[in-house]
């Protein structure tokens, strides 16, 4: 026990004695003091807000006559725009597992003790730049479905009137099978071996079972973002389509 008060007193005396770097502040009160203003000022832009804008009533629901287009609360409608780039299974189960999984898996797929008691962005470049993709990605599908979708779900761009219905896109084609194979195996052959070969330290840090698993979550919500711009800009609906399920 002395031993250890003894560590414990050198360890103070060293924080006394060494000079604080301009970049780091103490927890509390400066970080949590930030925090705070932030909150307040959040809440003061949401009550002006909630006081600028109407929210009507609608009419009351009529099983004879349904809304066009009928769309979710906003915090859902990023995962009814995905509806339309998937099978429902896919886009309504197995994304939002993958997403929850991923984020669990975080903490276990990450072994690097840098940062580890600090909020700094220096230490967690890669993996903090990897999470804001995903975090933005996720409101970029709720800005499409909540502003970009019109009567019968169609993609109207800001430009486009909503007066002029769409019919259901006629150019949608699938990629044939054997393309669909070839082009999801090579995808995913090149995105599993290209970041080893280019960092070799990268793969050993991480080992076999992780450095698989991280970026094979990685590339699908990649893939996610590649179909979503094949499906606006090239028209093709599916990659792969099976018997079972489709990509």
């Amino acid at each position: 026990m002395d031993a250890l008060a003894d560590d414990i007193n050198m360890d103070v005396k060293k924080q006394k004695k060494a000079p604080l770097n301009d970049e780091v502040v103490f927890t509390f009160p400066d970080l949590v003091a930030r925090e705070f203003l932030v909150i307040i000022l959040a809440c003061v832009v949401l009550s002006l807000w909630s006081l600028a804008l109407d929210a009507p009533l609608k009419a009351i629901a009529d099983p004879n006559w349904t809304e066009n287009p009928a769309k979710a609360p906003w915090y859902f409608v990023g995962l009814q725009e995905v509806l339309v780039y998937f099978d429902p299974w896919v886009a309504g189960v197995g994304i939002p597992v993958l997403i929850i999984f991923g984020l669990m898996a975080i903490p276990y797929l990450d072994p690097n003790p840098a940062g580890v008691g600090e909020y700094n962005v220096r230490d967690r470049k890669f993996s903090i730049s990897l999470f804001m993709v995903g975090y933005i990605f996720w409101f970029v599908l709720i800005i499409f479905g909540q502003f970009l979708r019109g009567p019968n779900w169609q993609f109207y761009w800001p430009w486009e009137d909503w007066a002029v219905h769409k019919e259901a896109d006629q150019k949608l084609v699938n990629l044939p099978v054997l393309w669909g194979y070839v082009s999801l195996a090579g995808y995913f052959i090149a995105g599993l071996s290209l970041p080893a070969l280019v960092s070799r330290s990268f793969y050993k840090k991480l080992g076999f079972g992780r450095y698989v698993t991280t970026w094979i979550l990685i590339l699908l919500m990649f893939l996610i973002i590649i179909k979503i711009v094949l499906r606006i800009f090239f028209h093709i609906k599916y990659i792969l389509v099976t018997p079972y399920f489709s990509i």
